[in-house]
């Protein structure tokens, strides 16, 4: 058995203090933290997708991570103030956030990129600058998901599993985000459709 805290060694570990802003106090497995995380979500995305949404604003974005997690953290939707092993440095994640936003903007305005390309590249962006304590993959997929809805196309399957268990679509899943990494986004774009 997993403890709630122990971290996969593709998952961003918390620090003790937020560990601490752990909302129910009777979490003691990893599954029954997944399973509380997982509730919350379904929640926040059948709010999110009740209407029509802006995706690209960072007030949303924050809003939505927050209706991911607010059963939860406490910390949901704040962004993390402490280096962690992915993302760009606390003081960088608002203004590279912004920048990310703005990009997907004039992707969408000028027809930079295909809608799924479109989306997956603003998945990657985000996902990089990794702006809340944990749940950034699934928050980032979500947000993706929207975009690509706004634009008229269908929600992405992403490997059609939970990504949160160690498997080979997890590993997929992380393979495709380093090629990303390097500026090769078809297996990102693949996988989203798979």
């Amino acid at each position: 058995m997993t403890g709630a805290f122990d971290a996969d060694d593709d998952q961003t570990p918390l620090t003790e203090e937020e560990r601490k802003s752990l909302i129910p106090t009777h979490i003691a497995l990893r599954s029954e933290l997944n399973e509380l995380e997982q509730g919350n979500i379904a929640e926040a995305d059948r709010w999110a997708f009740s209407r029509k949404r802006n995706a690209l604003s960072e007030p949303f974005l924050r809003g939505l991570h927050r209706r991911m997690f607010n059963r939860v953290w406490k910390w949901a939707g704040d962004y993390r103030t402490t280096e962690r092993n992915l993302g760009v440095a606390p003081y960088r994640i608002q203004p590279d956030l912004m920048q990310a936003i703005g990009d997907a903007r004039y992707w969408m305005e000028n027809t930079t990129y295909a809608a799924d390309e479109m989306a997956v590249r603003f998945h990657h962006r985000i996902v990089l600058v990794h702006p809340f304590p944990n749940g950034n993959g699934r928050w980032s997929r979500l947000a993706a998901d929207l975009l690509i809805v706004q634009q008229g196309g269908g929600r992405f399957t992403w490997g059609s599993t939970n990504l949160q268990a160690l498997s080979d679509v997890r590993r997929a899943y992380i393979d495709a985000l380093h090629a990303a990494d390097n500026h090769d986004l078809e297996p990102l774009i693949a996988f989203a459709r798979s």
